[in-house]
């Protein structure tokens, strides 16, 4: 029997968002409110806008305030289940400019200097003997994870469109979908796929999102450990929770849950979500792999996720080995993204 762990990953909003913090030393929280990813520096930069957008405070001022707004996704949700005046107007409004808002910090110029999801896909090709790889879910509409892949696997991921869904590798399950996803093609035919909106009551049943969400479900049944980049599991999205729910009750045992993110943000999924028995917490990943006193003392200073890939790569391989690689060896150096 082999002694390979099955690994899955989770990754949302906090993995592209440490490749954006990467790219200023220190970056202050100056340049985090103007170009963060996480929802609650989206949220802001969102009502804002949408204050100067027309007919958007028509009968919802009150409840709109640009000071008080921090999670667009929940006042989206309030819209959807409230009798408000030519709410769905106000809705689109709000999607259109998280979109315009996101996509405007993923410039060509900007995405070129991005490494950690490189490093990320270079360190997993390394180690493929040690651990295997068995599929990424992503609740990002971006691109960074789709595009770094492409870099080094020299292909376009699996994204299981269709139930046909054959898997070379491993599977990339954007279970909310994607801005690029146009002109995909479907049981031989091109389509355009819209994602699934922000919102809390998200709807997953129709295709190709109930063929992904089936596939993220054999991905995490499968799975010894599954490892969390940048994804708080938000109480917003509860389908996530019931999948991962679903997938703790058909295995009959529970995988390992393990957060790579700041020490509080582990104390909290461990506070939120104590009914999955087997959550680890930074500190106590893999025997202390994470040391670094930044992120273990809930002082939000460091990028959890390049931190990890340091420790791990530092682990897991020799000096040599991460002399030569292209991506992992930057993560060692002292400045920011190149």
């Amino acid at each position: 029997m082999s002694n390979i762990k099955k690994i899955a990953y989770l990754m949302g909003a906090g993995a592209t968002h440490a490749e954006i913090t990467n790219l200023e030393d220190s970056a202050s929280e100056t340049f985090i409110q103007k170009n963060g990813l996480l929802i609650s520096n989206v949220s802001k930069r969102v009502i804002v806008k949408a204050q100067t957008a027309h007919g958007f405070k028509n009968d919802v001022e009150c409840v709109t305030s640009p000071e008080g707004s921090l999670n667009i996704e929940l006042l989206i949700s309030l819209f959807e289940s409230n009798r408000i005046h030519n709410a769905e107007n106000k809705i689109k409004i709000l999607k259109r400019l998280v979109q315009t808002d996101i996509l405007d910090r993923l410039s060509v110029t900007r995405k070129k200097r991005f490494y950690l999801h490189k490093a990320f896909f270079e360190l997993h090709q390394l180690i493929e003997d040690k651990e295997d790889l068995t599929g990424i879910i992503s609740l990002n509409y971006d691109a960074v994870l789709d595009e770094a892949y492409t870099t080094i696997y020299k292909k376009l991921p699996d994204y299981c469109h269709t139930s046909r869904c054959k898997v070379a590798q491993f599977p990339l399950l954007k279970l909310h979908g994607s801005f690029g996803w146009k002109n995909v093609i479907i049981y031989g035919r091109p389509k355009d796929i819209s994602i699934i909106p922000l919102g809390v009551n998200k709807k997953y049943l129709s295709p190709p999102y109930s063929f992904i969400w089936s596939k993220a479900f054999e991905v995490l049944v499968e799975c010894d450990i599954l490892r969390l980049i940048g994804c708080a599991l938000s109480q917003n999205d509860i389908g996530l929770i019931d999948l991962l729910f679903k997938a703790h009750i058909e295995r009959g045992t529970a995988f390992e849950i393990q957060v790579i993110d700041y020490q509080t943000a582990g104390d909290q999924i461990k506070n939120n979500y104590g009914f999955f028995p087997d959550i680890t917490k930074p500190k106590d990943i893999e025997n202390a792999l994470i040391a670094d006193e930044q992120i273990l003392k809930n002082d939000h200073v460091g990028n959890p996720f390049k931190i990890w890939l340091k420790a791990k790569a530092k682990r897991m391989l020799t000096e040599e080995k991460i002399a030569k690689t292209k991506y992992i060896k930057r993560c060692f150096n002292t400045h920011k993204g190149d």
